[in-house]
């Protein structure tokens, strides 16, 4: 596994959705310099590769594409490991910049997450043939979170992700994207179980954010919610999503994608 040894090494890693021209990314700042083999246990693919830009050495990890980081299959859970386990400098999430709004739940999780983030609007040219006109420094500025276009087919923008890499790494604060807010019942309800996780799952507390597991657990993932012994907190978890499933007619999360992929 690539890893950040000393200072002049970066840990990169790559998400996006299937088909946002992730690997094409990957390529585009790789070239040929880059290895595939499987993650430990399964039969996932994992491509590493290196490249080299102002004196940095990056080591870039593709990560499996996945439209999210729930526990719903092999490739998801890797993708979200990989994150917590190796503590990358760097998260790119590349998106279809002519379909953003399918690209941007996943984009709204690593943001939940608390990592080092930059979104990659790659295809550019095919957006703007398709009259969609972004005005990045205000999304920039509405999403807390660096954003750089990109046709990585032509290898434009190739030199400005470098650059915006090494800068986030770099960085003392690094962006990590906005605090999404789910609407005033979905935030009450997480407030709830954040108290009670602070209290009495410490462990798990200190290694992942704590917002981020409430989450987790009201969307009943499967990973996280056998991580808590807590019997309070799996009462907690159980009312509140009865609670909201009464309220608006659909489990929790249904109504976290809903919110959080239109944000």
């Amino acid at each position: 596994m690539p890893s950040k040894d000393t200072d002049n090494k970066i840990l990169v890693a790559l998400a996006g959705n299937p088909n946002s021209g992730k690997t094409t990314v990957f390529n585009a700042l790789v070239g040929s310099r880059h290895h595939v083999a499987n993650y430990p246990g399964v039969t996932v693919e994992k491509k590493e590769g290196i490249c080299r830009h102002g004196g940095y050495e990056l080591a870039l990890v593709d990560l499996p594409g996945t439209y999210s980081l729930t526990a719903y299959s092999a490739e998801e859970l890797v993708a979200r490991h990989f994150i917590f386990e190796a503590h990358p400098d760097v998260v790119v999430d590349i998106l279809d910049a002519s379909n953003p709004e399918r690209h941007l739940y996943l984009a709204t999780q690593l943001m939940e997450m608390q990592v080092p983030l930059i979104l990659v609007f790659n295809m550019s040219d095919v957006a703007e043939s398709r009259g969609l006109v972004f005005d990045l420094e205000q999304m920039e500025l509405l999403l807390d979170v660096r954003i750089v276009p990109m046709v990585a087919s032509k290898k434009k923008g190739v030199g400005d992700l470098l650059d915006a890499m090494v800068e986030t790494a770099q960085a003392d604060d690094a962006s990590k994207g906005l605090r999404i807010h789910y609407g005033d019942e979905i935030e009450e309800e997480l407030s709830k179980i954040e108290a009670l996780l602070n209290q009495t799952e410490g462990a798990f507390a200190s290694k992942y954010p704590v917002r981020w597991i409430a989450l987790k657990l009201l969307e009943a993932d499967a990973e996280v919610s056998g991580w808590i012994r807590a019997a309070d907190v799996r009462q907690q978890v159980a009312g509140s999503r009865e609670h909201l499933k009464t309220i608006f007619g659909d489990p929790a999360d249904i109504l976290i994608a809903d919110t959080g992929g239109t944000g």
